[in-house]
């Protein structure tokens, strides 16, 4: 990606400049994801002194795969760092770690919408909504350097719906073109769907639940996949090259192979190499 007004290093977490925040403000529920339960602003119990993770190299094969398909989008650093200039939240008061755990999950929300804001100025095809795109970038960027009091109050799930309306119309024009139909397959219910081979060109796949789908194969050239459900997805030999908000999580949570196609802006997950 190129041509944004934000340092895109700082939209890809770098765990050493943070505190281990999702280690500590987010819950997990025992499941085939996570071996406990922990409950919000408590500390996962494989979070060393120094804000490291114990078993990092070990997490699937101890029952914490849900770890590893994490990203914070770079929230976890910018709390850390520039929302509470490096205080971490042992060594302060206990007030201070309540409002870190609070505001971590507001920031990497606004981290996310940076990184779709971002890709949408990189689309030639969104030029004539790239301006409003520009504006609500900066504006987005200013939210995530507010206090932490005024990001307590921050309305997140109104703001996110105003980014939408821009990033909606930069699907419809990305999609517009050479001429073909386009698939609308906006919110579907595609849990286990056989879709071996699938001809998604230039589909709309936004917020669509594609647990378990088989997408052996198929065709997602160009295909907007923002919010799409991707856990457990097969992507073996899929091509996605042009596929558009996409992020790292939705690929981390899904299987794939050597012979898939991702957008260059992706690493390619380390467990599908792994066949796990």
């Amino acid at each position: 990606m190129r041509d944004t007004p934000v340092d895109l290093s700082e939209l890809r977490a770098d765990c050493a400049q943070c505190f281990g925040l999702c280690c500590v403000a987010l819950p997990f529920a025992a499941s085939a994801d996570f071996a406990i339960d922990k409950d919000a602003g408590k500390p996962c119990r494989n979070l060393q002194g120094d804000f490291r993770c114990g078993i990092h190299l070990e997490l699937r094969p101890r029952g914490f795969s849900g770890c590893t398909v994490y990203d914070c989008f770079g929230a976890g650093q910018k709390v850390s760092q520039i929302t509470f200039g490096g205080q971490d939240w042992r060594s302060g008061t206990r007030e201070h770690a309540r409002q870190m755990v609070d505001v971590f999950p507001v920031v990497r929300q606004l981290q996310e919408l940076l990184w779709y804001l971002a890709e949408a100025l990189t689309l030639p095809a969104a030029r004539p909504v790239h301006a409003d795109v520009r504006r609500a970038l900066e504006a987005t960027e200013r939210l995530t350097r507010q206090t932490p009091e005024e990001l307590e109050q921050l309305d997140v799930g109104a703001h996110r719906q105003e980014v939408n309306v821009l990033l909606l119309r930069t699907s419809e024009l990305v999609r517009a073109g050479g001429g073909r139909r386009k698939k609308d397959r906006r919110g579907a219910d595609l849990v286990g769907a056989r879709l071996k081979g699938a001809d998604l060109r230039a589909a709309s796949l936004r917020g669509a639940c594609l647990i378990a789908a088989d997408l052996t194969g198929a065709d997602l050239r160009g295909a907007d996949l923002i919010g799409a459900d991707l856990r457990d997805t097969d992507l073996t030999d899929a091509d996605l090259t042009g596929a558009f908000f996409l992020t790292q999580p939705q690929l981390n949570a899904a299987k794939g192979s050597a012979g898939t196609k991702i957008p260059a802006s992706l690493t390619r997950p380390g467990h599908w190499t792994a066949g796990t």
